[in-house]
């Protein structure tokens, strides 16, 4: 039962045997000649990469034409780093650079493309946000997707034109994920026709918005509905905070900003509260919803249509924790690439850290899984259009299966680029915990992505009660919806990894098939745990509590196994180009997420300890089939030095001269004596000295 089937490593990776050697675009005179060094190994043709990955040459193109404006622009240079400004002075540069935007966006891209406006905000402003971020990624969204023609031809023409700011306000400071419990009261007025916003106790206060505090002046809030005192349920209502003209806050409201975070601090994260603020009745989003002026409800066609604004955001988080892990990779990369660290022969020189079996562990895995998440997030991007345009045609279908796999793929996605981004922290040493590095706030500002839009361990749970109605309807031989479709395969009792015969595409067909099976028994364990505790009498809410950890290990894995397929499908269809190196990524990947879950795969026996050896024996070879490319990969993801912010990833890989000059910007260094030396450290040595 543990014989594995030996596949040399040529025969596996014969797709790469006659790729000739090619220069990688980067390459400059003045780099470093490690760099160099490596951007001339590489194997592929750089820019074909980086069209596949952004979609186009025209794409890519327009990504460097963007680069390259805002790199000479006087507007939004940064003549003073980040690093050394208050939170006020950073705001104030943040709000600066977003009134040139605003103004002059269309010199740099087409101002209506979202992928040309996400290069151009991080390349202008960077990644900590600005006062318009919330405005066009949740506020306009939502007034798209739930306001009714009326409100619609009301606001959008103004908002879209930005006459006025906007904020999405749903959490409170008592409650963020269980919207059921939210305090924010909206109660309806029949007489007047209006609906009174009231903040009925402290922890009812609006906590965490975006752009709230003191940017916007107008916000999409989330309360409660009542009518006839009857609770409705959460619905959206526009709402004015502040006067136009003098931008203070309106009667009745109270509002600020929450004050420092982990990071995300050149963005007025805010507070609101409401004093019986009354507002009509047409400014309920009613797309989907209505309230007739006697106070008729009438509830949406499906109960998941007022939750698309996060759907919609989910959607795009997904693929830009995506980019902020290829940005770590890619200045954890460069700089191994060029530190030079101890010696692996005696007498030799030192060797380049890049070289170390650990340091490959660490980083090459984080680059597949970067590809992985942003070739993922694009594939959600076009399920979400089909949604919306299904909707728009009173068609549902889609709508369970995007909010089940976009919550998984929130949960699995920013958890995950919250671990490889600490890895390519770690894998830089000292230098990496300097800011210097941009890892510490690129850390800061992804890592909140676990928590915002849902935590992380209520999404797995909403993704694991799709996957139960999954396993019901699977056992009723029903169809089943494209992410769950795996329910229904049949597979072998055991798996077949390490018995393909040296065929590559069908080695990555059979880890595939084997997650499968993993996936679909998770699954149904955890609806037989549940089952099982409801037999013993308990109800169905306290049943499920007691097995949401197995719940949510079936739907991480259920998630990790879409990633996969995701992952396989952009690869083999890909340019004959770039197929060989995405191949290898791909193989990379599959042995790194095997190796990972390994317990999982054993745990039934479909799995032995052999072929778990053979995935391991398979991931070292990966690394060192990357090893040569590693530099390329990243310079493919074409993160310009700006969007880096990295001292260590600059594209040239001079880094030590870069982080000197870094570090004399400091404020410490304007004098070489500190006031705060000379009044207390001073006094003190001069007083000990006179002691003696």
């Amino acid at each position: 039962g543990r014989l594995i089937v030996s596949i040399r490593r040529s025969s596996l990776h014969s797709t790469r045997a006659t790729t000739p050697t090619m220069p990688n675009q980067c390459i400059q005179t003045g780099d470093n000649p490690d760099l160099t060094k490596e951007r001339k190994t590489c194997s592929f043709d750089t820019d074909e990469l980086t069209a596949h990955l952004y979609g186009s040459r025209k794409a890519m193109e327009i990504r460097r034409d963007i680069s390259k404006k805002v790199a000479t622009d006087p507007d939004f240079a940064n003549p003073v780093r980040h690093e050394f400004l208050s939170r006020e002075k950073r705001i104030e540069a943040t709000a600066k650079k977003t009134k040139s935007l605003v103004q002059r966006g269309s010199e740099f891209c087409n101002v209506t493309n979202p992928a040309e406006m996400y290069h151009l905000v991080n390349e202008a402003i960077g990644i900590e946000g600005y006062p318009l971020a919330l405005h066009f990624v949740m506020f306009l969204p939502a007034l798209t997707a739930q306001a009714d023609d009326e409100l619609a031809a009301e606001i959008l023409p103004r908002a879209m034109s930005l006459e006025i700011i906007g904020t999405y306000a749903q959490t409170e400071m008592g409650h963020g994920t269980n919207l059921r419990e939210l305090e924010t009261t909206a109660t309806y007025d029949k007489q007047k026709q209006e609906f009174i916003i009231n903040t009925p106790t402290r922890s009812a206060t609006k906590w965490w918005p975006g752009n709230l505090g003191k940017m916007s002046n107008y916000a999409v809030v989330c309360c409660q509905l009542y009518i006839d005192g009857k609770k409705i349920g959460p619905h959206n209502f526009l709402v004015q905070l502040r006067c136009e003209k003098t931008h203070q806050p309106l009667p009745g409201i109270t509002i600020g900003d929450i004050g420092p975070k982990m990071a995300y601090n050149t963005t007025d994260n805010g507070f609101l509260a409401f004093d019986n603020v009354r507002i009509p009745r047409g400014k309920m989003l009613m797309k989907h919803s209505k309230v007739a002026p006697d106070g008729t409800y009438t509830a949406p066609i499906h109960a998941k249509l007022n939750y698309g604004t996060m759907v919609h955001v989910r959607s795009h988080m997904i693929y830009s924790h995506g980019h902020l892990l290829a940005t770590a990779a890619t200045v954890a990369t460069r700089y191994s690439a060029v530190r030079r660290q101890g010696r692996i022969e005696q007498g030799g020189p030192e060797v380049q850290i890049l070289d170390y079996q650990t340091q490959q562990h660490r980083i090459f895995p984080q680059i597949a899984r970067a590809y992985a998440t942003m070739f993922t997030g694009l594939e959600i991007k076009d399920l979400y259009a089909r949604t919306l345009a299904g909707i728009a045609k009173g068609e549902t279908d889609l709508l369970p299966d995007l909010h089940a796999i976009t919550s998984g793929l929130k949960s699995v996605v920013t958890y995950m680029a919250g671990l490889g981004i600490e890895q390519c922290r770690m894998s830089c040493g000292g230098h990496g915990y300097s800011d210097a590095s941009g890892l510490p706030k690129l850390y800061g500002v992804q890592t909140g992505g676990c928590t915002y839009e849902g935590e992380n361990m209520v999404m797995l749970q909403q993704t694991a009660r799709y996957l139960m109605k999954a396993v019901k309807l699977a056992s009723q031989g029903k169809t089943l919806s494209h992410s769950v479709a795996y329910m229904t395969k049949k597979t072998n009792a055991k798996s077949l990894i390490g018995m393909e015969g040296g065929d590559i595409g069908r080695e990555h067909e059979v880890i595939l098939d084997t997650l499968e099976h993993t996936a679909r028994r998770l699954a149904h364990e955890a609806a037989d745990q549940w089952a099982k505790r409801i037999q013993g009498g308990e109800n169905k809410e306290r049943a499920w509590n007691g097995v949401t950890v197995e719940m949510n290990r079936a739907s991480r894995v259920h998630t990790r196994l879409f990633m996969a397929h995701a992952f396989h499908r952009r690869v083999v269809s890909a340019p004959s180009s770039v197929r060989p190196i995405l191949t290898d990524l791909l193989s990379l990947y599959l042995h790194y997420e095997c190796v990972d879950m390994a317990q999982h795969l054993l745990q039934d026996g479909h799995c032995n300890g052999g072929q778990i050896d053979y995935l391991k024996k398979r991931l070292y070879e990966d690394l060192r089939t990357i090893r040569p490319n590693a530099v390329s990969l990243v310079d493919a993801f074409e993160l310009s030095d700006r969007e880096l912010n990295s001292v260590l990833g600059k594209r040239d890989g001079n880094v030590y001269e870069a982080l000197f000059q870094w570090a004399k910007q400091s404020e410490l260094n304007y004098t070489d004596v500190l006031p705060a030396v000379e009044k207390y450290m001073m006094p003190m040595m001069e007083a000990s000295r006179s002691k003696l």
